[in-house]
């Protein structure tokens, strides 16, 4: 199910490791960056999984991504003067390590090379196009949209297609499924236990199996969004 469109493109991967050097290994639950931080650097992430996510005011955690390897994060701050990180990014697992890239010196390379800052370009809109299409699912589609929605995209980015259905190989807690939705675990306790009574989906060893997925898109009234824009990384 899974897909690497959204990935660097070979130009821009080789463009990046011949240009930059430095490298730096983060530890399990530590912070690469967090919001509110003067934005310096941006990263290629080389090894393990970094949750980028917002805190709201009153204090409720919003994951907007799951990045792994070849993914950019940080990269919203770049050619804005003065920018702080609006986003959070905190390692996952204990084999996190990224590729250090200055901004100022990235956006002076990128102004120098006209094809690389196209195709850095088109990479940025694919990004901003699919935050653009998770917040419509927050805000348009309630908190059963959000879990829906949610389910679907991991099932583009981790779905492995089983006889039994599409088993989405990302172990999770509640908790940590209800911050992708912008909600309490109580309330995507409710409606998973909804879910898996109707035979939609099933739970094993905090791993979703989605039996139905066509029921979650008619539920939402799914636009079918290509699967590059429809994901969770």
């Amino acid at each position: 199910m899974s897909s690497v469109t959204e990935k660097l493109s070979k130009e821009l991967k080789e463009f990046l490791f011949s240009s930059f050097e430095k490298k730096l290994a983060v530890k399990k639950r530590a912070y690469l960056f967090q919001e509110g931080m003067v934005a310096s650097e941006i990263y290629l992430i080389l090894n393990g999984s970094f949750k980028i996510s917002k805190v709201t005011p009153d204090g409720q955690e919003l994951t907007l991504r799951l990045c792994s390897e070849d993914d950019l994060v940080g990269e919203l701050t770049l050619f804005c003067p003065g920018a702080i990180y609006m986003l959070s990014a905190k390692a996952m697992d204990d084999k996190g390590s990224v590729l250090v890239i200055p901004k100022l010196e990235l956006e002076r390379k990128l102004a120098e090379n006209g094809q690389l800052a196209l195709e850095f370009m088109k990479w940025m809109s694919l990004h901003y196009r699919k935050t653009q299409t998770k917040f419509r699912d927050l805000v348009l589609n309630g908190r059963k949209g959000a879990l829906y929605s949610t389910l679907i995209r991991m099932s583009n980015s981790y779905g492995i297609l089983k006889e039994e259905g599409i088993w989405i190989d990302l172990p999770l807690t509640n908790q940590e499924l209800a911050n992708y939705c912008g909600t309490s675990r109580e309330v995507v306790n409710r409606m998973l236990s909804e879910l898996k009574k109707n035979g939609v989906v099933s739970v094993d060893k905090g791993r979703i199996t989605i039996h139905d997925l066509n029921h979650l898109k008619v539920e939402i009234h799914c636009e079918n969004c290509p699967d590059e824009l429809c994901r969770i990384d």
